[in-house]
């Protein structure tokens, strides 16, 4: 119908040509595109409205709710083992390293969406124990780093972080990909030359946080315990990850910033036939309403009247 009404248009423009466009008969050469503008974004517009009528409506929900499906997760593997409650950590030395790794979270969870993140926490000892999982409530997960005596739920034995970190694996495997940053909280551990298990797709990042002294021990079932760097280095490296010397600096704000910036990447939507035919729906009811304007003041160089 509306080819029809163009080609009726321009053979009544055609008749009236010296009337409307003077001598030449004929208007600015752009102006012989308007059928053909006009046409287009006829045919945008009724395409847009109904795509707009046949898609599912988008609900848009609260701020601060997230979609099902695009939650970040935050995997927390902490060290309980007795060692962590030496007070030799933060920036007096005075203070427990499972404090100073307290203090460390709460820190990161101040400076990130917490609305976008799902906490997950895993003990680990001489073997590892999931604690809580995809828990939005914060205060749940600072008891859990604080004072709660969790190495009693282990046998007495030695430190297997591997553990912890085949336990992590795990439970983010079904998650989204690049969707997880997993967090070790550790004062070090010697760590075999095998075993090292691999991260999912789901887990985008790993940061290893030492806690304690790194140069000054303290004494402990007879033996010297104090942040082994060089052990904890070497797992962040083995995991492709960072590590971080927790005992007295805050994460830098580079690696928030990071962990932040993977969260607000994971919300963002692919367009679907929706926003385009949104998109076209204004692109064409833009190009309709001013094409007449366009016309009438541009469409030709001849002004009739006395001069």
């Amino acid at each position: 119908m509306m080819l029809i009404a163009e080609v009726v248009h321009f053979r009544r423009c055609a008749r009236l040509a010296p009337l409307a466009f003077g001598p030449s008969e004929s208007p600015r050469p752009w102006a012989m595109l308007a059928p053909g503008i006009r046409l287009l974004a006829a045919v945008a517009v009724a395409w847009g409205l109904s795509t707009l009528l046949v898609v599912q409506p988008k609900s848009f929900r609260p701020e601060g709710e997230v979609q099902p499906g695009k939650e970040q997760h935050l995997l927390i593997v902490l060290d309980v083992s007795p060692s962590m409650r030496l007070e030799d950590a933060g920036p007096t030395g005075k203070q427990s390293r499972k404090g100073r790794g307290r203090d460390l979270m709460r820190s990161l969870f101040e400076r990130l969406t917490t609305e976008q993140y799902r906490v997950s926490a895993i003990a680990v000892y001489n073997g590892a124990k999931p604690v809580v999982v995809d828990s939005k409530d914060l205060n749940v997960i600072d008891g859990v780093l604080g004072d709660l005596p969790l190495f009693q739920a282990f046998e007495s034995g030695k430190t297997r972080l591997l553990d912890g970190l085949r336990e992590a694996a795990e439970i983010a495997k079904p998650w989204n990909p690049g969707s997880t940053t997993v967090i070790l909280l550790s004062d070090g551990d010697t760590v075999p030359p095998q075993g090292m298990p691999s991260m999912p797709a789901s887990v985008a990042s790993v940061l290893v946080v030492g806690v304690g002294d790194p140069s000054q021990g303290s004494f402990i079932d007879g033996r010297q315990s104090k942040q082994d760097t060089f052990m904890l280095r070497q797992i962040a490296t083995r995991l492709r990850g960072t590590y971080h010397d927790g005992n007295k600096r805050h994460l830098p704000s580079e690696l928030v910033a990071g962990i932040a910036l993977r969260g607000v990447q994971n919300q963002k939507e692919p367009w679907t036939r929706r926003e385009y035919a949104l998109m076209a729906t204004a692109i064409g009811s833009f190009l309709l309403a001013v094409l007449p304007w366009l016309l009438e003041h541009f469409g030709t160089t001849y002004r009739p009247g006395v001069r």
